[in-house]
């Protein structure tokens, strides 16, 4: 049986491929987004796991919208305004997917900044969405670029994650915020804003949502696996009831509901008294983690390389000098660290600029400090 003509076009995810490669325990993975297993809240769940089996009623089919309590509960935590609900999720990763397939039709124009994040081109590319993409600067999108792509292409929506950028790190600026979000009222584009790195800012003081300064041209994705578990596969999409109501329609067809249990489970670790401090303690692992990469990148690259710093997240972009950046990436991973190369995070790999994303949350550091070495090593043959 033929496979459908949108699938054809779709390449394979190299960092899931890259991942199984970096599963040898002589490799050291810097190539992956993976929260360290060390900070699982399993002790804070427990009470909740153990109530479950007095709970039957979470274990009957439930709404699509999600298990109402935990709606309430991040309602409140997020101070929604009333003309704006939260719906559950199969991780945030299907939000997205809900929001292309109810919003995207074929040859709908989608902007996103260049590099960006993977998982949402394949998503739009499943679509057979007009990816168009606007250059990325240290503040945010180029406003100029992105104001004149508003203007030739007359977009559907701008996506785009403005805290602790996958793959950059960028972190943008309370100005860039303000604009983009003036930009898509503007042009009434809707702005689809990225959030799974938002709780894990180590240093300075949070920002503002951009979707807060466009709160009726905005959807916003949360996802609560880089600060509970990955292995829940619990997100959450917030924005205006008429723009959820469409998400609903779909998620109604593709999986009736997120399981109940686990959303259930979720909200009895986010009510958890500990919670808070939990928070705290990931921040600061991953603080302590990234001061290690960053300083033995300082220390050890070749000249050529230029690295910036980020203030959360889970990455660090590296530009390095111009070369075929998969062969590299194919020829450390012989030498015992994994890396992903830029060109996958570009729609059209031609315009990628030379650069390696590193994630410093999963490997302790005396892994960060050997795993710099070898790609110092690695960068250096090339030079």
């Amino acid at each position: 049986m033929e496979i459908a003509k949108s699938l054809q076009q779709i390449q394979s995810s190299y960092i899931r491929e890259i991942l199984a490669a970096a599963s040898d325990k002589n490799v050291i993975s810097l190539a992956g987004g993976l929260p360290d297993e060390q900070t699982f809240p399993i002790e804070l769940m427990k009470p909740t796991l153990e109530n479950l089996a007095n709970m039957p009623e979470v274990f009957q089919y439930g709404s699509t919208a999600g298990y109402g309590p935990l709606i309430d509960h991040l309602s409140d935590t997020y101070q929604l305004p009333e003309s704006h609900t939260a719906m559950i999720c199969t991780g945030s990763q299907q939000g997205l997917d809900l929001i292309a397939r109810a919003y995207v039709d074929p040859g709908d124009t989608v902007v996103m900044e260049a590099p960006s994040y993977l998982g949402a081109m394949q998503v739009f590319g499943l679509v057979q969405a007009n990816i168009v993409t606007v250059s990325q600067t240290e503040f945010g999108p180029n406003l100029d670029e992105l104001e004149t792509c508003f203007k030739q292409h007359a977009p559907k929506m701008f996506y785009a994650v403005p805290d602790f950028h996958n793959p950059t790190g960028v972190c943008w600026t309370l100005e860039s915020r303000q604009q983009v979000a003036a930009l898509c009222e503007q042009y009434s584009v809707a702005f689809i804003e990225d959030a799974p790195y938002r709780e894990l800012r180590f240093t300075g003081s949070e920002l503002p949502l951009v979707s807060s300064f466009c709160p009726d041209h905005s959807i916003v994705l949360r996802s609560f696996s880089k600060i509970a578990s990955p292995g829940l596969r619990i997100g959450a999409v917030t924005g205006k009831r008429s723009y959820l109501e469409p998400l609903i329609k779909v998620k109604q067809g593709a999986d009736l509901h997120s399981s109940v249990p686990m959303q259930a489970l979720l909200l009895g670790l986010l009510k958890h008294q500990d919670f808070g401090l939990h928070m705290e303690n990931i921040r600061n692992l991953y603080k302590s983690r990234y001061e290690v990469l960053f300083s033995e990148l300082e220390q050890k690259l070749p000249q050529g390389c230029v690295l910036k710093p980020v203030d959360g997240g889970m990455f660090i972009w590296v530009e390095i000098p111009e070369c075929d950046t998969f062969e590299l990436a194919k020829s450390l991973l012989g030498n015992g660290v994994a890396v992903v190369p830029s060109p996958v995070f570009y729609p059209d790999a031609n315009g990628a600029k030379a650069a390696l994303r590193l994630n410093f949350t999963n490997a302790n550091p005396d892994e960060l400090r050997e795993a710099v070495s070898r790609l110092a090593e690695g960068l250096a043959a090339i030079s």
